[in-house]
């Protein structure tokens, strides 16, 4: 038996349904799922995404059998509508649409009408003596099939369309006569001939294959390759071509189309929300060509019809369990409903509407997780206005998308995407948006259009996206040849900074000021409902209190990174630091020639010198240590009894030293040295690969007194922080050990100095000590490692690094062109590369806790607060992931996900 490739929907009856998305694509698989439920649906038929990849593969020819099966689903299609395809007198007309396994909106394309020809015409004026309607869907079709199928603008159309207007003196298009319709389908087939190059098609036959081949082909568009590379849709076959009869809603007054929600869009609320246009076809909504009216006034000028949709929005709700996103028709009185989708919303509805459906249970927890995507949420962490701030109010539009945005006006979206590489933050103001613009679109930090309203195609791609986006702000008036707009007697030209309000539609002149985001109402649930389903902890990098704090506030369960040489930087401290090493440098020098010295006398004359070096040394050291207990005290009582791993210094020396003139004069003078001395210490700290130089546990061995120090300040921090109630247990972490003999060597200088302090405060402590695995051969070696370290941390940013040979430093000038080509799908250091370090990952993992089953395992690079590499870990059975304050909603998220998926 042949293979189907072709699927038939009608009459109540559907040979697909809503499981078979990925071969009927989202909408097909919607089409027939609502057809078998008995939703008025026009029939029509689907061809299978899979025929995309054949007519790929086949170099732009249909697989053999596709055009009998096509004609034998026209054939019942006609029976279905009582009309035939390419009659003259009752011609069948059909709409031609694209639709991907997953929704994206508006990025392929579309053509509407199709089947009429100029002896149609005439015969569908004599059936519906409607010519005015008739002309009407001509015109259309001759434009969209043009733009669609031929590569002929649009705008070639829309100039002649303009004129028309203007010169009956008319704003909208419905507005135009029969008679001026026709002198308009008359230019439109001129233009068409003009820029095509042959008269336009008049067979209905050619007409639906060339627009089918149009459909497959918009799958390797431009805008359609790039909206799945922004949104990292893969391993799709293709689109699948929707051929449905066509729904007229711009037969008249009683006759109209729109776009409805089940749940407000924007805010999740639920409320039925959308809007539509008397007279008018589905482009016209989406596009913004007119303004529509809201949903809720349709129950005053069809309430019966209105009463029938929102029937049919609850019944699609509840049986999808998701808020839907529908596009209908009334053709002479008559609902029909042309799609139903899961419907795209900003974060903050996202939120909302998981929270409020599982309330009404509709979905369980594990369920509600999948309903917010990490990159919603992180829109919810970035800021919003100051409302304090004074706003320079200059115009209002719709709230389309919310959020704040801030950025330098440009005006179209190459110049977005060139501004965004560039470092700047931009506002693209266009008269309405295309899917052309999804790049700029992308890059911007929100979107203002004059034209358009709820549900045009600038406010669903931006609530896709999370960008800000106002809409439907007509009070300003755009030169794009210039460069500028004006509104309110202000103009502004490329490059002047303005602020949209996405909430409420506001457009302010300047940079008004952003305040950090607060994590309450349903975020909070939201996260709570996550911690009930995941498994894996989260904690946080975090290295003052302050940072702590904040952590806390976003649900970190403790400190997985605390790294103790950022704290070296703050005020006076880093003149201690540069004492410490000068001296350190001098110590180890005479100590070694005390040590060498064959006399006693040779020994006095070096000791008095020897003495003065090491007081001096220990003096710099008692210093740091100080400003360090003060730090780690802060940042355990931040953390009330959490665990926190302190990361002992890690950089190598010259990192902390003066490389320019003037600051290493200010040093000499401050430390009482010549400038000659400290250029020497700089020249001899220098590394030509300071990575793989003289850093980590490496200064540890050379110069124990650092780790001792730092071992005293935790240890005395964690006594003083300590309450009956919340006990600190400090997790002290060695980095970069390689070898299980760096560990044991460096662990006893650390135990020493800890029995030390705790017998001097006569106390008990519990108190780790493990290391940070970021050497391939630690990974390696790790059941030698484990046998000596209470706790495992990977440090995957350096274990990058090492494994893949990589400098993150340098990794921009080619990381582009090697997920072009494919070598890595995404960029090593923001996705771990599983393949390669995972595998090192995973045999660290599987050693560590054959030497010790009881072996706390987690990871702190900037990986652990990224989705994919959080689902790794807990795969790995880790015990936590680590990641910056703002990123942990992101991880409890993520996480959530790994466990529910």
């Amino acid at each position: 038996m042949a293979e189907k490739r072709v699927y038939f929907f009608g009459k109540g009856k559907a040979e697909g349904k809503a499981e078979m998305k990925h071969l009927l694509g989202g909408k097909g698989a919607n089409l027939a799922e609502m057809t078998n439920l008995g939703v008025p649906v026009p029939p029509g038929f689907t061809i299978a995404t899979s025929v995309c990849q054949e007519y790929e593969s086949n170099k732009g020819k249909w697989p053999a059998g596709l055009n009998k099966e096509v004609d034998e689903n026209i054939a019942k299609l006609e029976k279905a509508m009582g009309q035939k395809f390419g009659d003259n007198k009752n011609p069948l007309l059909v709409s031609v649409r694209s639709g991907a396994a997953v929704s994206m909106p508006g990025m392929m394309d579309t053509v509407l009408n199709l089947g009429l020809n100029d002896k149609a015409v005439e015969g569908l004026i004599e059936k519906t003596g409607n010519p005015k309607f008739v002309y009407d869907i001509y015109r259309r079709f001759i434009d969209m099939f043009a733009d669609v199928v031929m590569g002929c603008s649009h705008s070639n159309f829309e100039k002649a369309i303009h004129a028309a207007k203007e010169k009956a003196g008319v704003e909208n298009d419905n507005q135009l006569s029969a008679e001026q319709l026709q002198d308009v389908v008359e230019k439109y087939k001129a233009i068409y001939k003009k820029h095509v190059g042959s008269a336009f098609p008049q067979d209905p036959k050619k007409q639906l294959v060339n627009a089918v081949n149009a459909v497959f082909g918009s799958w390797e568009s431009e805008r359609a390759i790039k909206y799945r590379k922004l949104n990292k849709i893969e391993s799709l076959l293709g689109t699948a071509v929707n051929v449905q009869a066509m729904a007229f809603g711009n037969m008249g007054e009683d006759s109209g189309t729109g776009v409805c929600f089940t749940r407000n869009p924007s805010t999740g609320k639920k409320e039925f929300y959308g809007e539509y246009l008397i007279n008018a076809q589905g482009e016209d909504v989406v596009a913004g060509i007119r303004t529509p009216q809201p949903l809720k006034s349709l129950n005053k000028a069809m309430p019966n019809l209105y009463k029938e949709l929102t029937a049919l929005m609850t019944k699609l709700e509840k049986h999808y369990k998701d808020m839907q996103d529908i596009e209908f028709t009334i053709q002479e009185g008559e609902l029909f409903v042309l799609q139903t989708r899961n419907g795209k919303r900003t974060a903050a509805a996202a939120i909302k509407i998981a929270v409020d459906m599982l309330k009404e249970r509709l979905i369980n927890n594990r369920e509600a997780v999948h309903r917010v995507t990490a990159n919603q949420l992180d829109t919810l962490l970035h800021p919003s206005f100051d409302t304090n701030a004074k706003r320079d109010v200059v115009a209002k539009g719709l709230p389309a998308s919310p959020g704040a945005a801030v950025g330098q006006v440009v005006f179209d979206a190459e110049a977005a995407e060139k501004w965004e590489a560039q470092g700047k933050k931009t506002v693209l103001v266009r008269t309405e948006t295309s899917p052309e613009d999804i790049g700029g679109m992308a890059a911007a930090e929100g979107i203002l259009t004059v034209r358009g309203g709820m549900t045009s195609h600038a406010a669903v791609v931006a609530r896709g996206m999370g960008k800000c986006c106002v809409a439907g702000c007509s009070d300003i008036s755009i030169n794009e040849k210039t460069k500028k707009f004006s509104v309110a007697g202000k103009t502004f030209k490329e490059g002047d900074w303005v602020s949209l309000d996405g909430s409420n539609g506001q457009l302010m002149a300047g940079a008004v000021p952003t305040v950090e985001p607060k994590m309450s109402g349903d975020f909070r649930k939201f996260m709570t409902i996550c911690d009930k389903v995941r498994k894996i902890k989260v904690r946080t990098n975090a290295d003052t209190p302050e940072d702590a704090e904040k952590a806390v506030g976003f649900g970190a369960e403790g400190i997985g990174l605390c790294r103790t040489e950022h704290m070296f930087f703050e005020g006076k401290r880093v003149w201690y630091v540069r004492q410490a090493i000068l001296e350190a440098d001098n110590y180890a020098e005479m100590k070694k020639e005390m040590e060498e010295a064959e006399t006693k006398t040779e020994q006095q004359k070096i000791k008095s010198k020897y003495s003065e070096t090491k007081k001096n040394f220990e003096s710099a050291l008692r210093r740091l240590a100080s400003y360090q207990k003060k730090d780690f005290e802060g940042i355990f009582k931040a953390m009330a009894g959490k665990p926190v791993t302190v990361r002992l210094l890690d950089p190598p020396l010259h990192e902390f030293l003066p490389h320019d003139k003037a600051t290493q004069s200010e040093m000499a003078k401050r430390l009482g040295v010549s400038l000659k001395k400290v250029k020497e210490q700089v020249e001899k700290l220098n590394e030509f690969n300071p990575m793989l130089g003289h850093r980590g546990c490496r200064l540890a061995v050379t110069y124990p007194e650092f780790y001792r120090m730092q071992a005293k300040a935790i240890i005395e921090a964690a006594i003083a922080a300590s309450t009956p109630k919340k006990k600190v247990v400090p997790e002290i972490m060695i980095p970069l050990v390689g070898h299980v003999e760096e560990l044991k060597i460096v662990k006893e200088e650390i135990v020493d100095e800890i029995k030390q302090v705790l017998k001097s405060h006569d106390t008990k402590l519990t108190y780790k000590i493990g290391t940070m695995i970021e050497v391939p051969r630690a990974a390696l070696t790790a059941d030698e490692i484990a046998a000596e370290a209470d706790f495992f941390s990977f440090g995957t940013n350096d274990l990058t690094q090492m494994a893949l040979g990589f400098s993150r430093d340098d990794v921009a000038k080619f990381t582009a062109k090697y997920i072009e080509y494919g070598i890595y799908k995404d960029d090593p250091f923001q996705v771990l590369d599983q393949s390669g370090v995972g595998k090192l990952i995973e045999t660290g993992v599987k050693l560590g806790r054959e030497q010790k089953k009881t072996l706390k395992v987690g990871i702190c690079g900037e990986h652990g607060g990224e989705p994919n590499t959080i689902e790794f870990c807990a795969d790995q059975g880790m015990n936590y992931v680590s990641c910056s304050p703002y990123r942990v909603p992101i991880a409890r998220l993520s996480a959530a996900q790994a466990a529910s998926k």
